[in-house]
């Protein structure tokens, strides 16, 4: 048991495990603010009127969601620089979870909108309403309660995605492992250690999400 919690006690080793978790906050929370705004773009563009908006959002979620995130990562640290542009790993890092999570969430508000009832859209259009005014007041409002739940398990997973990052030179919590087994932590303290990190920023998440499901529910 000293072994165990030594893992946290021993020199810095706190300080590690502190500046792995902070970075991988501060890339959730950077990448889920952007991804959310990208695929809430992308979802009115799957629902647009516009053909060419329909096919370039169709295109772009049959692309991304099926490359692997590991690609996407490789292509942004590794093909970009010698493009010309030169992007540190954690705007890089950021870029690639926001890019590949923004398709999911995509299709997360095209399932959402399809929920309103269509008669809802075309009375709003007969009394004159825009495409933006429809879809901002009439049915996102209404599709929100329907998209909470797949919304937060695809931000969860967008967390856990994240550990991704330490292969590309990123300080976060997925390489705390390489870190303290250069010291000659024990693995198995570790990586115990490190789920418990993943949970306490995982389980808040689950419970906010049931608490929405609980108050939507009942509201409607």
């Amino acid at each position: 048991m000293g072994d165990f919690f030594g893992v946290l006690t021993n020199g810095n080793n706190g300080r590690v495990f502190l500046d792995g978790f902070t970075n991988t906050v501060e890339l959730f929370v950077i990448a889920a603010l952007c991804s959310l705004t990208l695929g809430m773009l992308l979802g009115a563009m799957r629902v647009s009127p516009v053909p060419t908006l329909r096919a370039f959002g169709a295109g772009y979620v049959n692309i991304v969601r099926n490359t692997p995130l590991t690609l996407v990562f490789a292509f942004l640290i590794f093909a970009v620089p010698k493009l010309g542009l030169n992007i540190n790993p954690f705007p890089s890092a950021c870029v690639a979870l926001t890019v590949y999570t923004a398709a999911f969430v995509c299709e997360v508000v095209r399932s959402g909108i399809n929920t309103v009832p269509t008669g809802q859209g075309e009375a709003a259009r007969a009394l004159g309403m825009t495409f933006g005014q429809v879809l901002g007041l009439i049915v996102l409002p209404q599709a929100v309660r329907s998209m909470v739940p797949p919304l937060m398990s695809v931000l969860i997973a967008m967390l856990k995605n994240t550990t991704i990052a330490a292969g590309f030179s990123v300080l976060e919590a997925g390489a705390i492992q390489d870190y303290m087994s250069e010291r000659g932590e024990p693995r198995f303290g570790v990586l115990l250690w490190v789920t418990i990190g993943f949970l306490i920023l995982i389980l808040p998440l689950v419970a906010f999400q049931r608490y929405l499901e609980r108050k939507w529910a009942v509201a409607r």
